[in-house]
């Protein structure tokens, strides 16, 4: 009688565990599903992401998100941000006037908010990605340049709002991608408030 409880109590629990392991393989997918895929992600489907712990001075990128391209995302500094208009004669377009950059984006950050600064992390003069120099400082190859982005292909710099300096081979700003904040932390890229994308 002991021997039948036992193998009763056996094959309960591993019918018990074995139901478990099914019920996960099959959420796995499900919740996988919520994300969108690699090829949903390169047509263009939206991409969140949370912001939430970007200090003041980080890039969070390149983040191959949107379209296949990289997306550079930086919490600027009030410093960064103070630094953006003391030369802006040096720019080939301060205020974005480009009619393909959305209207959010033409005005000295070229962002909705100040702090926050979103780029397609390419070079619009041959889409090299330009590497970035976050800090402020005199760069040893033009004292003054004092930091955003360098293209080193072919030696476009743009400041940290990523607006092109006058003389460079790029005749462009980078792009400003469409993009809308879902609370405070979450950045959905390929979505903007005005349209979706």
């Amino acid at each position: 009688m002991a021997r039948m409880t036992a193998r009763r109590r056996f094959l309960a629990g591993s019918t018990s565990a074995l139901g478990a392991v099914g019920v996960a393989g099959a959420a796995a997918p499900l919740i996988g599903s919520w994300n969108p895929s690699a090829e949903a992600r390169a047509a263009g489907a939206p991409v969140r992401i949370d912001i939430g712990n970007l200090a003041p001075g980080e890039m969070l990128g390149p983040i191959p998100a949107w379209r296949g391209r990289p997306i550079f995302i930086v919490r600027r500094s009030p410093e960064a941000l103070e630094a953006l208009n003391r030369d802006p004669d040096r720019l080939t377009d301060p205020d974005s006037e480009e009619p393909e950059q959305p209207e959010y984006a033409q005005n000295e950050f070229r962002s909705r908010t100040p702090e926050v600064m979103v780029l397609v992390g390419l070079c619009p003069h041959l889409f090299c990605s330009p590497t970035p120099h976050i800090e402020l400082r005199p760069q040893p190859f033009d004292a003054e340049w004092n930091g955003g982005f360098f293209c080193p292909c072919h030696g476009s710099r743009f400041d940290l709002a990523g607006r092109v300096y006058s003389g460079s081979p790029a005749s462009r700003n980078m792009e400003v991608p469409p993009y809308s904040y879902e609370g405070d932390n979450i950045l959905v890229i390929g979505i903007d408030e005005e349209n979706t994308a």
